[in-house]
């Protein structure tokens, strides 16, 4: 007997829980991420964008060439494993563009001329959980390749400005710079290393580290102490030529027509080496320290950096469970509709009628939840009626004794102003075209049947 209680002892002890920083989205959050989903999707269509889904797992070394080998996120967040199979060092992709521009150049897909591309998915990064940042988070991106002027820029930001616009978010704001091209960066560099090191007293342990390994990091300091040295160092935007100018000016001119307020910042920047030109951020105030939404920039370097031609980039990536975040706060979402008719019967013979009721009522295009009595609370009339009410649904479709006999079903409104609603009996076979046209011709029912709502097939 003792035997018998330790096991069961064990048994209590081991509970399998989700690991830590990854998340389950349950039912009552899917209709905001199929929201977010859906509307960007549209977005990114009506700006002629094509989807590309590539692979989670890539060869480690995509990533140590493409984001650099000495990053923090190649050094410490990426999930790394080798193929017990055959021993390849594999990882889970921790960010999008990587893997996409793998894609283009393999595939060969910019061969006829640019591409407007768009990726969503799941990204892995090893680092500590925090609000709106976990350990699989998935991310919306868009990448344009092929296209050289400043006009893409400007489309992607009034393409993300136009997501913000529709999803009803408020308050994010567009932060904007120019990090000019690679020897414009290396005379800035050089001379930012020299004005830290002749104020190295004021520098703090992280600063000094990074002096020679990535200085314009130090400029992201939060450290109080160091803000007025590195308000006084030199800017990237001083060094830039006429060429890199004369881009960022573009892309301002464009915006500028367009009213979409922005801010420059100049102390904006990546620490991706294969970043150049344009780069900006949308940011917001309401997640507290996690203030970037959306991040994106030129990066004309990577395709060649990956055996392509030379050809240009630009592109963003946007944090899915952040901005869902911000739907959260923008708005409390009635409780949706589970379905536009609930099914409620009761007798054998009824049972077997509501199947067929239930799809040919599916058939016309609507969503129908069907009554399962054995394992949903039994099966009264009073308990059915309860529970299709609870559903949300347009309308209840009975089905008893007396219907079967006269060959006819009940149905009952169940969103009427006055709850008296009618009920009304329909001959079994006009019941779908009954529900149909109540449902189409009543557009106060509190359902969207526009964009985004159901398709009537029958239209």
């Amino acid at each position: 007997k003792a035997k018998k209680n330790t096991m069961s002892e064990n048994k209590k002890l081991d509970k399998i829980t989700a690991v830590k920083g990854m998340n389950d989205i349950l039912p009552a959050d899917a209709p905001l991420w199929e929201l977010f989903e859906n509307t960007a999707q549209s977005v990114l269509q009506s700006y002629g964008f094509q989807q590309i889904r590539t692979p989670i797992v890539e060869e480690t070394k995509l990533f140590a060439r493409a984001i650099g080998a000495v990053t923090d996120i190649v050094e410490k967040e990426m999930y790394s494993f080798t193929d017990s199979m055959n021993g390849d060092n594999l990882t889970l992709r921790p960010e999008g563009t990587a893997g996409v521009v793998r894609a283009v150049v393999e595939h060969n897909l910019v061969y006829e001329g640019p591409k407007r591309l768009w990726y969503k998915g799941q990204m892995f990064r090893h680092e500590r959980p925090q609000k709106g940042r976990y350990r699989q988070f998935h991310q919306f991106g868009v990448e344009a390749i092929g296209f050289t002027g400043p006009d893409i820029d400007a489309e992607i930001i009034m393409l993300s400005r136009r997501l913000w616009d529709d999803l009803g978010l408020e308050g994010i704001r567009l932060e904007l710079n120019s990090i000019g091209d690679a020897a414009e960066r290396l005379r800035h560099r050089a001379d930012l290393i020299a004005y830290l090191e002749s104020h190295s007293e004021l520098l703090d342990e992280e600063a000094k580290r990074r002096l020679h390994s990535n200085p314009l990091r130090i400029l992201d300091t939060k450290n109080p102490a160091m803000q007025d040295l590195v308000n006084g160092a030199p800017k990237l935007l001083d060094y830039l030529g006429e060429e890199s100018l004369a881009h960022f000016h573009g892309v301002q001119k464009i915006l500028n027509h367009n009213n979409i307020p922005f801010t420059i910042n100049p102390r904006l920047v990546r620490g991706l080496d294969y970043y150049n030109r344009t780069v900006f951020e949308w940011v917001s105030d309401k997640l507290g320290a996690q203030g970037t939404v959306c991040a994106g920039g030129r990066y004309d370097g990577m395709v060649e950096m990956f055996g392509g031609k030379s050809t240009p980039a630009v592109g963003f990536g946007m944090g899915v469970e952040r901005l869902v975040l911000l739907m959260k706060d923008a708005a409390e979402p009635e409780q949706p509709a589970q379905c536009d008719v609930y099914l409620v019967h009761q007798g054998e013979q009824a049972g077997l009628q509501a199947f067929v009721l239930a799809e040919r009522i599916r058939d016309a295009g609507l969503d129908v939840v069907l009554h399962c009595a054995a394992s949903n609370g039994g099966g009264s009339f009073k308990t059915q009626m309860k529970k299709a009410d609870a559903s949300g649904a347009a309308f209840a479709v009975i089905l008893g004794d007396d219907e079967i006999a006269n060959n006819v079903a009940t149905v009952k409104a169940m969103r009427e102003a006055d709850a008296g609603a009618q009920q009304n009996t329909v001959p079994f076979d006009d019941v779908v075209d009954y529900v149909v046209d109540q449902i189409i011709g009543d557009h106060d029912c509190g359902h969207d049947h526009g964009p985004g709502g159901h398709v009537h097939h029958h239209h």
